[in-house]
């Protein structure tokens, strides 16, 4: 229903400016509607990106905002496979890796893996990581993480590393701003 709205928005702003370029057109040389067309173009774009960034604000407010991000720092002794998050013990997101997606986590990307919208007061967020550790050996583990919700958006990132020390994979949970 949103994207109609954006799509009915920008079918006005070009329906609007037919009229005006078919006018200009006859007028002028075909550069100058050519100009025109473009300038019409950049401000559709220009409206699309303010009502997207109106719809995101409407969506998902600061007050009310949570959001999940994952890295992988190294990965040489954890192979990613899937992620399962859980909020106050019930399942909000799920995912399962491509090739692709992979090999840009261990290029440095960090992958939004979950945005939503949660009450203000005490959250227990569980993450499950399901992938190949060391020697190729299915590997399985959950960290839970407990935070208080307050009025500002809650920016977690969920990040995997390796521990050199005992050569095992480390998972920790890094909150980027909120409490």
């Amino acid at each position: 229903m949103k994207f109609q709205f954006v799509n009915t928005a920008l079918l006005s702003v070009l329906m609007l400016a037919w009229p005006a370029l078919s006018v200009s057109a006859a007028d002028s040389t075909e550069t100058s509607a050519q100009q025109q067309l473009e300038q019409l173009k950049q401000q559709a774009i220009a409206l699309n990106r303010e009502l997207f960034i109106l719809e995101e604000e409407l969506l998902f407010p600061p007050q009310t905002q949570l959001a999940v991000f994952v890295s992988v720092d190294a990965g040489s002794f954890f192979r990613l496979d899937s992620i399962q998050l859980k909020l106050n013990d019930e399942s909000i997101d799920a995912h399962l890796y491509t090739a692709s997606e992979l090999d840009g986590l261990q290029r440095g990307a960090i992958q939004p893996l979950y945005k939503g919208n949660i009450r203000a007061g005490e959250h227990t967020l569980t993450a499950v990581f399901v992938g190949k550790g060391p020697q190729d050996r299915d590997y399985r583990r959950a960290i839970s993480h407990r935070f208080t919700k307050a009025d500002d958006a809650m920016l977690l990132e969920l990040k995997i590393s390796d521990s050199s020390a005992d050569y095992q994979p480390d998972f920790s949970v890094e909150v980027w701003s909120g409490n």
